[in-house]
């Protein structure tokens, strides 16, 4: 299972330029489930309420109810502390995090390096673009362009 970042969320959702195509691209071709807690529709849905873009907020909605849903638990709070004494992560970042491996994913997908440092690994950047994306294809076991079941 595969936790989303924040960020991750709303390329896939928002972006129409290469980032957009290349997230959108990684989602497809990969053959795990797909993650993401109340803590990242939270933050996708602060824009769209801003800005009065209910169809937007609808869409976050929709994707919401189709992946599978990671609580955050009282102890992901304990640990995310300490990701943050340790590494200087923020508390959103810090509680992404926990909340992921707590949960069982075998993956956290960002775009953030410094994610990458502080889960020593376990925060994968797929959009470095000195990432082959083969390497994406190699965890997941799936091959470029086949769909998700």
């Amino acid at each position: 299972m595969i936790y989303l970042d924040t960020c991750i969320v709303i390329y896939a959702v928002e972006d129409q330029g290469e980032t957009g195509n290349l997230t959108r691209s990684a989602l497809t071709a990969t053959n795990q489930n797909v993650a993401m807690s109340a803590l990242t529709l939270h933050e996708c849905l602060v824009a769209p309420l801003k800005s009065g873009d209910f169809g937007l907020r609808d869409r976050y909605l929709e994707l919401y109810d189709s992946v599978i849903q990671v609580p955050i638990s009282p102890e992901a709070y304990i640990r995310a502390a300490e990701l943050r004494a340790l590494f200087g992560v923020k508390t959103p970042d810090a509680l992404h995090l926990c909340a992921a491996e707590m949960a069982g994913c075998t993956e956290f997908w960002t775009r953030d390096h410094r994610l990458e440092a502080a889960s020593h690994g376990f925060a994968v950047n797929i959009l470095d673009p000195d990432r082959p994306a083969e390497r994406l294809e190699e965890r997941d076991g799936s091959t470029q362009g086949q769909q998700p079941s």
